[in-house]
């Protein structure tokens, strides 16, 4: 079964149709860049040029990187604050010609993605994805549940929005090593995992690629951190299996990890 997934960054929107058997993308990915600014208008435009790239006439899935509740957007720190409040759901069912549309927050996707088909499969406890990107999204995970939303990239750490410290972008922007920003990232962690306690933390985003350049330096970390196994195409993957769930009646609360 195949389903159109799309995931809207703060960099970059990109999507395919995903074989939700396997859970890999059946087809290669088409990315167009954000624009600037990322209002719901211009955003719903570039979605609507990702999809019809593949020429697609079914159910699309769609993240966002923000709180997302009943297909409105709640939140938009890494995009245009006329987000905040918009009806996502309908916007991008006008501007795909009627199409089916479900939206979620865009961490909560690669979670799911990752705990069904990837680096949190039959893992129980408490798992904590982090997509690193842009910013740092969070997807919480007990037993295999899903905790909606929970945004954890803009936890304050010594007086400051952690992602602005930890994020991919914020190694960027800095300029900073691996060492350094190895460092930071390591801040983040030990925070989290003193709120938290989870058994594991998966790291996600285009930076998992690289993750022999920084994980041998998070030591001092008690809970496990593995890469995340589906990378940076971990949103896409959710996204279509959050469509999917629309039409099944399953929740895309639930995955397979922990079961």
């Amino acid at each position: 079964m195949q389903i159109m997934g799309v995931d809207i960054g703060g960099s970059g929107i990109k999507g395919a149709p995903v074989d939700l058997e396997r859970g890999e993308l059946a087809q290669e990915r088409h990315k167009v860049l954000t624009p600037h600014p990322a209002t719901p208008e211009g955003v719903a435009g570039c979605v609507a040029e990702v999809v019809g790239h593949f020429g697609w006439s079914g159910p699309v899935g769609v993240t966002f990187p923000g709180v997302v509740s009943g297909g409105v957007t709640r939140t938009a720190a890494n995009m245009d604050r006329s987000w905040v409040g918009a009806d996502a759901r309908a916007l991008l069912t006008q501007h795909l010609d009627g199409l089916p549309v479900t939206v979620l927050n865009d961490a909560d996707a690669a979670g799911v993605a990752e705990m069904t088909y990837g680096a949190g499969r039959g893992r129980s406890g408490t798992v904590l994805v982090l997509t690193l990107g842009t910013g740092i999204g969070s997807a919480l995970f007990t037993d295999g549940t899903l905790v909606r939303n929970t945004e954890l990239g803009h936890l304050e750490l010594h007086g400051h929005d952690a992602e602005t410290r930890a994020s991919v972008k914020a190694k960027e922007d800095g300029d900073l090593s691996w060492e350094r920003w190895a460092k930071r990232l390591h801040k983040y962690l030990a925070h989290v995992e003193m709120l938290f306690s989870p058994d594991l933390f998966i790291l996600g985003g285009g930076i998992s690629r690289k993750a022999d350049r920084f994980l041998p330096l998070l030591d001092g970390i008690r809970a496990e951190i593995v890469p995340a196994a589906l990378q940076n195409n971990a949103g896409i993957v959710g996204a279509a299996m959050a469509a999917r769930t629309v039409d099944s009646g399953r929740p895309v609360t639930e995955s397979a990890g922990g079961r």
